[in-house]
């Protein structure tokens, strides 16, 4: 049983305000289990370092562009991708580019920072670490009333009709001063350390988005501290997979926080079974990702004992190969792509036609080539089983 840690505020012109880590049990406890559950029999599969390191790009890449497309940046992903891949390069000529741009750049100084922070598993949040975060994102952006890494002095509202209604965060400067303050003692404390991470590291984005204690990037920044908690507690994978959930359920996660604002008795059940959502859905990816990378490590292992054993030759061989690391066992591909399209042409440059066909005979008939409908052939990454 997760102990109930209400801490109550009276501010100076804002009213009450309330940390609460009050949510029901009854409505978590099966997320928490299974979350649990998937989290302990995934976490110890081996992973190779160069596939480990692969996926930590892929989920970092993730991580950037949804933090990003949350607050509304519409840059295409495909250009936001080359910014994140030269982004710190010395092809990173950043002055004077766009806004849009400067905002992804900016979210992956964010994310590095957060990555460099040494691990600890007692880990405290700091005030200057949430005020660093937020400069980094907002840095030289052109945001209204809006200082990088400094809190705000004015008014703002927060959300939309749409979504549950609109919520005025605390308005005044020595209001937002003391809640951080009083955040930082609240997260740290021993009820909220004892607390399982993935609630503890969700609760602190949930609250810092209730301070709303900047101008602009309010959201990004709470969104690297949940990241940052739960990399400290060992769950880097999951920190980076979850802002994708958000994005990919960005309706459903503005209402979860509004459901938790009106839901009353400082009840935050709805934004914590929102995230544990995310979590499960995180955890099956990921677990899926390694499944993937363990299948392929177990069938380049069967490719090579059957050139070993003169069952396929060279050619087959590095066909098999090409389709495992460059198709990823996705789409078909024909007879004629063997020596037409890339990177097929170069394998079967000067051979013929007839020995094509022969080797797509003999490694269908193997089952290692399958031909859903008659559309080409594909890689069975099932073969073994």
């Amino acid at each position: 049983m997760v102990k109930e840690s209400i801490k109550k505020i009276l501010t100076y012109r804002s009213g009450k305000f309330v940390f609460s880590s009050r949510f029901s049990e009854p409505k978590l406890s099966k997320s928490l289990i299974e979350a649990k559950v998937i989290y302990d029999t995934t976490v110890n599969l081996p992973l190779l370092v160069k596939d480990r390191a692969s996926l930590n790009v892929e989920l970092s890449r993730r991580s950037i562009l949804a933090t990003a497309a949350i607050g509304g940046n519409k840059l295409p992903a495909e250009s936001a991708r080359e910014i994140i891949s030269r982004a710190g390069t010395a092809d990173d000529a950043h002055g004077g580019c766009e806004q849009s741009a400067m905002e992804i750049r900016n979210i992956k100084e964010a994310y590095d920072y957060a990555g460099g922070i040494p691990f600890d598993p007692r880990f405290f949040l700091t005030e200057e670490a949430v005020q660093k975060i937020h400069y980094l994102v907002t840095k030289g952006l052109r945001y209204k009333d809006n200082t990088p890494g400094r809190y705000r002095s004015h008014e703002a509202r927060v959300g939309d009709d749409e979504h549950g209604g609109v919520y005025t965060p605390p308005r005044n400067l020595d209001d937002i001063r003391m809640l951080m303050r009083e955040f930082i003692l609240w997260i740290n404390g021993k009820e909220l350390m004892d607390t399982p991470p993935e609630v503890r590291a969700a609760l602190a984005h949930y609250h810092l988005c209730l301070i709303h204690p900047f101008g602009e990037g309010n959201g990004r920044c709470a969104r690297v501290v949940e990241g940052i908690l739960l990399g400290q507690a060992g769950k880097r994978y999951i920190a980076l997979l979850l802002p994708d959930f958000y994005y990919r359920n960005m309706d459903e996660y503005f209402r979860a926080f509004s459901d938790s604002i009106r839901g009353g008795e400082d009840d935050v059940t709805p934004f914590l079974e929102f995230t544990l959502k995310g979590w499960i859905d995180s955890l099956s990816y990921f677990r899926g990702k390694i499944m993937s990378f363990l299948r392929k490590g177990v069938l380049r292992a069967h490719f090579g004992h059957l050139k070993a054993e003169e069952k396929i030759n060279q050619r087959q061989y590095d066909l098999l190969i090409l389709l495992m690391d460059y198709r990823d066992y996705r789409g078909s591909f024909t007879l004629e792509d063997l020596f037409s399209a890339s990177p097929f042409c170069l394998l079967y440059r000067g051979v013929s036609e007839r020995t094509g066909r022969r080797d797509l005979k003999k490694l269908s008939d193997m089952k290692l080539l399958n031909t859903p409908e008659g559309a080409g052939y594909i890689l069975n990454p099932m073969v073994l089983e």
